[in-house]
């Protein structure tokens, strides 16, 4: 759906700067079609809670000859430009993450771009294109793999028999199989 950069200023409350942000959106969504603007909750680390524009869908990254969807979420806070997106992967049930070198635990972007960002030097379309090359380069999420273990890359052969599983009171943990698919015993689990 083609977005108009005057529709996406309407959407923008009077805290932000209105004519900018809904340019460097639009910029971006002419680029990235599948991602939508809208306002919407976002919780920080310490229990706030604010209306935030975000940038919701997914990225098309290229990884070894072909294109993945990747799901992402951009906040986009009342500060931009001066402050940087609070960025994060979006998997769906089947796409696991891969917290690692550019990704943490709790699913959040850790770039470089984003933790050196400059007001008037970064943009939303630039910081979607560094995504789009750092995941190419790392995968940040995989779809649960479907081959056998030895055409399957050593990466995916260690986080295969991985499954999180919920106990009677609610509480998720996350079982692991040994080599002849037995459960580890249970104070190896990790509960979340």
């Amino acid at each position: 759906m083609p977005y108009y950069e005057s529709a996406i200023k309407k959407l923008l409350p009077t805290t932000y700067r209105c004519k900018h942000v809904a340019h460097e959106i639009y910029v971006a969504l002419t680029h990235f079609q599948s991602l939508v603007p809208m306002m919407d909750r976002y919780v920080y680390n310490d229990g706030t809670i604010k209306n935030l524009m975000s940038l919701t869908g997914t990225i098309p990254v290229p990884f070894k000859g072909k294109t993945y969807n990747i799901p992402v979420c951009l906040w986009i806070e009342e500060s931009y430009p001066h402050t940087a997106p609070i960025c994060y992967v979006r998997p769906s049930c089947e796409r696991i993450v891969l917290s690692g070198k550019y990704i943490s635990s709790n699913y959040e972007i850790l770039l470089p771009y984003l933790e050196e960002w400059k007001n008037g030097e970064c943009d939303l379309l630039s910081l979607l294109q560094v995504m789009v090359v750092m995941f190419g380069d790392f995968p940040p999420v995989y779809m649960q793999p479907h081959l056998e273990s030895e055409q399957a890359p050593c990466w995916l052969q260690v986080h295969r028999r991985a499954e999180v599983r919920s106990k009677t009171d609610g509480r998720l943990y996350l079982h692991l199989a040994s080599e002849d698919d037995q459960p580890f015993q249970q104070d190896n689990e990790t509960s979340c």
